[in-house]
């Protein structure tokens, strides 16, 4: 009797070559890496990925570059050599996924669209990203994520009444990311039933758009531009932070429910439940200073702790107001086992895994690539000689490993 075969991951067997950098099209194939998919990065010869060189936090690398690149091979190229442009259409010609986000009209340049790469290989899934799509008045403005916050009016619902500000993390890359991951799947899950690839368009500025949709739509609608509200929201309350005696707790209450369990149950009065001006979330709402500063009073006689075991026992939304040094020890982590330990050029680092947890195969966290590491290797298993890489090496078209 044999072994059972162990599980795979979903994506083995699935080879993906990127023209990539910054955060957008690096978060998507980081993810297809996590899922199996073997990643070729192509990068400049001697720069690399300039995300490379946003910071030196992680032990000289850059912090963003170790979040979004693990688990893929760095080949570096000169793309404005014909022999590095060659060298990108081998790859290609034994992938499955093409997928880059250099500015618009970039790879047409090259020969390496959507139409020509898949005229020789009907078969191939394209994955063009940009900041703002392959048409249109802004095609070909500067699209970092910040900016497309502000086009789209994601910076105009967000931070305080007072003040516009663009999210605490890279919300329009990250969207764009994980649309172009999803679209990767869809095409290859199609392809697997029709035998045909597809040619697949994600900017960061639909992406965000799309999730705008609730504001989107009280402006059309209703005619109303949602406020910002800073850790409040505009239509529900009570929902903030509120004093504790040692710190803070966030409140959510979402229906009337809510707020009986809060009062009754949590506060000790009952009274409140049926308060004139606070029983329903409209007159909450409508009344919210008076709400806020009814809850604040009593939520300041207990500590941090205390209050947060009694909301959690009355089942009243609520958490603790987290930096990153209390993400990096929260319980919740620790108790799931969800730290692992990834290698890279300057050592064993620690990574959070992947959010999407299979039960039967855990998924693959390769290591950060140096610049380059993986030229040599890649090139031979395309059928280049150690003298033909030589040759290119020495002609600047290709590059060797590097530390940058």
């Amino acid at each position: 009797m044999t072994a059972a075969t162990p599980p795979s991951l979903p994506l083995a067997g699935i080879t993906v070559v990127a023209l990539e950098q910054a955060v957008a099209a690096p978060l998507a194939t980081r993810h297809l890496a996590d899922l199996g998919a073997r990643v070729i990065k192509i990068e400049r010869v001697g720069e690399g990925d300039f995300a490379r060189h946003y910071d030196g936090a992680v032990h000289g690398m850059a912090s963003h570059f170790v979040w979004l690149n693990r688990g893929k091979e760095s080949v570096a190229l000169d793309l404005k050599s014909p022999d590095g442009v060659a060298v990108v259409r081998a790859l290609v010609a034994g992938a499955d996924v093409f997928l880059q986000n250099f500015a618009p009209g970039a790879v047409a340049r090259l020969g390496l669209d959507g139409e020509t790469l898949r005229a020789a290989d009907p078969r191939l899934v394209v994955v063009n990203m940009s900041g703002y799509g392959a048409s249109g008045p802004r095609r070909d403005r500067k699209a970092y994520d910040m900016l497309i916050q502000a086009e789209t009016g994601l910076v105009s619902v967000t931070g305080t009444p007072e003040t516009a500000t663009k999210t605490g993390v890279p919300a329009s890359d990250i969207a764009a990311g994980l649309y172009a991951v999803n679209s990767v799947l869809a095409a290859l899950f199609r392809r697997e039933r029709t035998g045909e690839g597809a040619t697949v368009e994600v900017s960061m500025f639909d992406a965000t758009a799309e999730w705008l949709g609730h504001q989107m739509y009280m402006q059309m609608y209703a005619g109303r531009q949602v406020p910002r509200m800073g850790l409040s929201h505009a239509a529900i309350a009570p929902y903030d932070a509120y004093p504790t005696r040692d710190g803070q707790v966030l409140i959510g209450v979402q229906n009337d429910r809510g707020w009986q369990d809060l009062v009754t149950k949590v506060f000790d009065r009952p009274d409140l439940a049926d308060h004139p001006r606070l029983r329903t979330n409209v007159l909450r709402v409508a009344n919210r200073e008076e709400c806020d500063a009814v809850v604040a009073t009593e939520t300041r006689t207990w500590t941090t702790a205390e209050l947060d075991a009694r909301l959690a026992e009355a089942g009243v939304p609520a958490a603790e107001l987290n930096d990153m040094r209390g993400l990096i020890e929260h319980p919740q982590l620790s108790a799931r086992d969800r730290w692992r330990e990834v290698g890279s050029p300057v050592g064993p680092l620690r990574a959070i895994l992947p959010p999407m947890t299979f039960t039967d195969v855990e998924m693959a966290m390769g290591d950060v690539p140096a610049l380059g590491q993986h030229t040599d290797a890649v090139l031979t298993e395309f059928g280049y000689s150690a003298a033909e890489i030589d040759a290119l090496v020495a002609s600047g078209a290709v590059g060797r490993e590097s530390t940058t």
